[in-house]
């Protein structure tokens, strides 16, 4: 028996592929949900989407301060843990969010071993509470399964060599395997007022783009010269904050969408802006040109070729940028689809 740790958006998308995977090799699991992401469109209908084994326990903690926000999922974790009287072979954890953290540091007190799944990235970027997140986990986990071989050389600079595995990227098991479902469920059309090629899209939700008006104006300035409408999904956190902003004509706002959804308008768009993580990927695969309105990213494969290109909060960055056309070809960096499958055997291996 393992014990599953997620809490947000990102997480429950590659728990479906690897919680598949580890049914149908035989490993048992349990699913804790935090609760960090409560939002209906960022959290339970993805439940629902995905087909997630349903969790022992959401301990509902929301949002708040980091300390706050991580120091109850810490107390709730380890209580579960230790009131369930179940003997966990492991505990998985995903990415670099608050849920990840308090999972890294539960398990290693109460001596159960931590399996880190996108292990060795890095923004170098200490200042983002992501890249913290991922230090101290990949310090403390005893398997470390990387999306790239970067990631791999990365942890080696760190000293960090013992159970680490390139099996590639599972957002892009996701990817390929929730694409196909979407494309049979969901038309375009009732999504968005659109055809295909006719829109771009752009996602924000960094608190060093959203805290401050001035800087979100800024950025959302850009899109006065952008030559198409840009559909802009609005995160819950900046709801109220984009309310007093001034957005043009061709800013689209629309509520948040579910997985599958933004799977179809990611699908059919022109070009992607964001400061996701995991949309500047789906932008790869999805043969699409990426703007990440970042300093940095811990993706480092697709600034190549400029597949991928950092513009920060700068507006006439982010208008260069998205006029700059890229007809280069896009290597397969990430894994051939079946990371997942590659984690559950690993997983069973280290647990029997």
């Amino acid at each position: 028996m393992i014990l599953t740790v997620i809490g947000a958006r990102p997480q429950f998308v590659k728990a479906a592929v690897v919680s598949k995977a580890l049914r149908n090799t035989g490993v048992k699991e349990t699913i804790i949900h935090t609760g960090q992401h409560y939002d209906d469109k960022m959290s339970s209908v993805f439940w629902d989407e995905l087909k997630i084994p349903k969790p022992a326990i959401n301990l509902n903690i929301g949002s708040g301060l980091h300390g706050f926000q991580t120091a109850e999922m810490i107390e709730q974790t380890e209580r579960f843990i230790i009131m369930s009287k179940k003997k966990f072979r492991a505990v998985l954890l995903y990415g670099d969010t608050n849920s990840t953290l308090a999972g890294a540091i539960v398990a290693p007190k109460l001596h159960i071993p931590v399996i880190h799944v996108e292990a060795g990235l890095r923004s170098f970027n200490k200042k983002m509470p992501e890249e913290i997140n991922r230090i101290i986990t990949d310090r403390v986990s005893d398997i470390l399964f990387c999306s790239s071989e970067k990631s791999v050389l990365q942890l080696k600079k760190e000293g960090i060599t013992k159970n680490v595995y390139n099996v590639g990227d599972v957002m892009q098991d996701a990817f390929i395997n929730f694409g196909k479902i979407a494309q049979k469920k969901i038309n375009l059309n009732s999504l968005i007022p659109f055809k295909s090629g006719e829109y771009n899209i752009l996602t924000l939700h960094r608190p060093s783009n959203t805290d401050n008006n001035k800087v979100l104006q800024k950025i959302i300035s850009a899109f006065k010269e952008i030559d198409k409408p840009t559909v802009f999904p609005v995160h819950p956190r900046i709801k109220n904050k984009i309310s007093k902003i001034n957005i043009p004509d061709n800013l689209k706002l629309i509520a948040p969408l579910s997985y599958f959804e933004m799977l179809i308008v990611i699908t059919h768009c022109n070009k992607i802006f964001t400061d996701s993580g995991g949309l500047q990927k789906e932008a790869y695969w999805a043969n699409k040109d990426c703007i990440t309105i970042r300093d940095e990213t811990e993706w480092t494969e697709t600034l190549e070729n400029n597949y991928n290109i950092l513009t920060g909060d700068n507006p006439e960055k982010i208008i260069n940028a998205y006029f700059f056309e890229n007809k280069s070809e896009r290597p397969n960096i990430y894994g051939d689809g079946s990371a997942s499958q590659k984690i559950a055997e690993k997983i069973k291996q280290f647990t029997k």
